[in-house]
């Protein structure tokens, strides 16, 4: 890695959304973007982020079950906890920040926002020295018939959060903490209250997931699933061997190789 590499060569545009505001709103430009967290503000100031994985938590809580979406705002489930660099550190000081934080802001000599980092950004200009082997890890599977209720129990207590779908051994789709929190919004605004505790056990995996599924083979090369994770900004690419589910590669993975 270049010495000449700074935070400001590797940042993009930071990507805000107000404590003030609906997390419905908060989801829709996490979709239209493809950023996840996003950096939230309060006057002009970063207050921290919210993530899709909140969302999905918040959207499918019986907690709020009698609340509108529109109603709930970012400030209920922001994350205080976040990092912060400035544009002239030498950019090899992200690498450790991002396998802890899933952004990093960029603020300038007066603490005013002016960028972030995400994985995307830096596995645009760095590349692992690795293989194939090193990074594959396991892939929790679920059927496209199994509920969304039971799917969020299993993200939940198996802290997993994108789960491989399959059919006798077929990849039909990919499942995430993306899925479930647009469907649980969805079923929200659109079910009425009291019908909303019948009529959510009757949502399927196979109603909401990601398909076709992004594949590679496992002998493609560790350079070919960096260019489709960045390219199809896409945080995880699931890997056949002779056809069969082999594992699972995650951007996280690629963090933690560099």
């Amino acid at each position: 890695m270049s010495d000449e590499l700074f935070v400001k060569d590797v940042m993009s545009k930071p990507v805000t959304i107000a404590k003030s505001a609906p997390i419905t709103e908060a989801l829709d430009k996490m979709l239209a973007d493809g950023l996840d967290p996003l950096i939230v503000t309060n006057n002009g100031g970063v207050m921290g982020t919210i993530s899709r994985v909140a969302i999905a938590e918040t959207l499918g809580s019986k907690k709020t079950s009698t609340l509108s979406p529109t109603k709930i705002h970012v400030a209920n489930k922001t994350d205080e906890d976040f990092t912060s660099v400035y544009p002239d550190e030498e950019a090899e000081i992200l690498i450790p920040l991002l396998q802890e934080y899933k952004v990093v802001v960029v603020l300038d000599e007066e603490h005013r926002l002016i960028g972030k980092v995400d994985a995307t950004d830096i596995l645009k200009v760095m590349k692992p020295e690795t293989t194939t082997y090193n990074l594959l890890q396991n892939a929790p599977v679920i059927g496209p018939e199994q509920r969304v209720i039971h799917l969020r129990r299993r993200m939940i207590d198996e802290e997993a959060t994108k789960f491989i779908v399959t059919e006798e051994g077929e990849i039909l789709g990919i499942v995430t903490e993306t899925d479930v929190a647009r469907a649980m919004r969805d079923f929200r605004l659109r079910v009425e209250d009291r019908h909303q505790d019948n009529q959510i056990r009757t949502i399927l995996v196979g109603d909401i997931m990601t398909s076709p599924a992004l594949s590679l083979e496992y002998s493609a090369d560790v350079s070919t699933f960096i260019d489709l994770i960045v390219n199809k900004n896409i945080s995880s690419i699931p890997v056949t061997r002779d056809g069969k589910v082999a594992g699972i590669i995650t951007k996280q993975a690629l963090l933690v190789a560099l």
